[in-house]
Parts: structure tokens; sequence; C-alpha cells
């Protein structure tokens, strides 16, 4: 269950909890949580069912990331696991790093294409971006077999769309509406 609000409220408290020092560290840390949950299927499912007690969980979580992580990750972690949050973990994580980014003027941006983006592609992407934003620019580059052909870029919770698709789609829209066809 991703619940913005939970995970919002959870990552301003750490947030304000890590003094500068710690910030990055913590940053770091979030990023491994995030990425062990999205990785492990097993993990989610332990942390959703209610069953479990929250003692097993804790257990769980101090196996996985105990000497992995800062004291104060892994104090954070164990809260959230007591209060029954468990289940947030990873949209706690995602939201205390769009938190850090934007504590350091930084914007996530995705790039999907068919092809591997080459360098030279990339930088002129990362300078458009920082252009029309004014941050600097944190690069996600993925491929989708799947898509056409084109690109889609997403940042600062706008998104451009030029992939091939879309714009079929678009043009058999135009011609399903046929304004030169008599309505008879």
């Amino acid at each position: 269950m991703n619940n913005y609000r939970v995970n919002t409220h959870y990552a301003k408290a750490l947030f304000m909890l890590a003094d500068e020092a710690d910030m990055g560290r913590v940053a770091d840390d979030m990023r491994l949580v995030s990425a062990v949950c999205a990785e492990n299927r097993e993990l989610a499912v332990i942390f959703a069912n209610p069953v479990i007690r929250p003692d097993k969980k804790s257990a769980v979580v101090r196996e996985l990331f105990g000497g992995r992580v800062s004291d104060i990750t892994m104090a954070f972690l164990l809260f959230v696991v007591k209060k029954n949050r468990s289940v947030n973990l990873r949209g706690i994580c995602d939201s205390y790093l769009d938190l850090y980014r934007e504590h350091l003027g930084i914007v996530k941006t995705d790039l999907v294409t068919h092809q591997p983006v080459d360098d030279e592609a990339s930088r002129l992407i990362v300078e458009m971006v920082e252009h029309y934003t004014g941050k600097r620019v944190e690069l996600h580059a993925a491929t989708d077999a799947r898509m056409l052909g084109g690109f889609k870029l997403e940042f600062d919770h706008n998104m451009y769309d030029a992939r091939l698709r879309t714009k079929l789609l678009k043009m058999r829209q135009e011609f399903a509406k046929n304004d030169y066809e008599s309505k008879l």
C-alpha cells in the first residue's frame, strides 16, 4: 500500500532528525533500503502481512541492514516497523530521497528510449532540463523494447512524450474526426 501522506510525514521526520552531516549518509541508506525492498518480493510480503508481529519484522530489518546502514537510519527503520508502517518503507525511502534532492537543488529526470542513449544526447538532455528548471539534473536513462521509437522524458512533475506510438494515436484521432467528410 502506497500512502503518500504517511510516506511524506515519516520522510520529513527523518529529514529533520538528520543533521547536515548525516543527510548524505542517510540518503545513501535510503537508496539501499529502497533497492532491497524493490528487488525482494518476499520482504514486501513480510512487511505487508499484519499477522507477523513487529518484533519479528524488526529482527528481519536488523538482519538485513545491521552494519550496512548508519545508527540513525537503523533506529528510524525500527521505529517505522514498531509503528506498523513497514508496508510503507519503500515509499518513505523514496519520499526522503525526493526531499534530499529538493534540498540540494537537484531534479530527478527519467528518460525512456527504445535504444540506449549515447553520451552526447544525454549531455544535451541534461543541459536542456537544467536550463528549463534552473536546477542540477540527476538523469536516469532506461530502455523499453516495446517502444517503437522516440522518447519519453519526465522531470519535476512534467512529462514530454515524443514516442512514435503517441504520435500515431494522435494522427488516428485526427483522421477519425474527418472534418472534410459530409455530415449527412
